[in-house]
């Protein structure tokens, strides 16, 4: 599935979340109550809803935070990696002093130019590695905020029904 795939089906999803009722959306009094209290009956269910879940319908958490795509990683990793196989070479070269002093200065310089472009190329596979695996997190802690948040939501309608039916109405969706 395509980023953009999921943005869009993350989208109609929150749409239709905050779209759908959180409460029911008949309610009717099975005990001859009056519309006084069971506007009163309703309201408290409400706020016994809201204590018990900690969701509020009427003001619901914003979204998630859609983080920016993270770019440059197998750059930077190429980079690290050039570094890194440079200063290799130049200790490479430093350990075996003799033959490496008599070699000359444009020598030195393609042996440091062929470490780093080949620990470069290794850079480069472990930084898209690593950012591959930054937005997996971050996609997946995406996901949780939006089922914590649906769970929320769920519990609330429960409570909310479990309330009013505990008080003699009847529910239905």
């Amino acid at each position: 599935m395509s980023r953009l795939e999921f943005r869009a089906l993350c989208a109609v999803a929150l749409l239709a979340f905050l779209g759908a009722p959180a409460v029911a959306e008949t309610v009717t009094p099975l005990k001859g109550q009056d519309a006084a209290t069971q506007q009163k009956d309703t309201a408290e269910c409400q706020s016994i809803a809201k204590q018990s879940s900690g969701y509020d319908p009427a003001a619901p958490p914003p979204p998630p935070p859609s983080a920016e795509p993270k770019a440059g990683g197998r750059a930077r990793g190429a980079a690290a990696g050039a570094a890194a196989g440079a200063a290799a070479a130049e200790v490479r070269g430093r350990q075996h002093e003799e033959a490496y002093d008599r070699a000359s200065d444009e020598a030195k310089q393609e042996y440091r130019q062929n470490q780093a472009k080949s620990t470069a190329a290794a850079g480069a596979v472990v930084g898209g590695s690593k950012q591959r695996r930054d937005r997996r997190a971050d996609r997946n802690e995406q996901q949780e905020v939006q089922a914590q948040q649906e769970s929320a939501a769920q519990k609330y309608g429960q409570a909310y029904q479990g309330c009013l039916v505990g008080r003699g109405y009847g529910v239905s969706p």
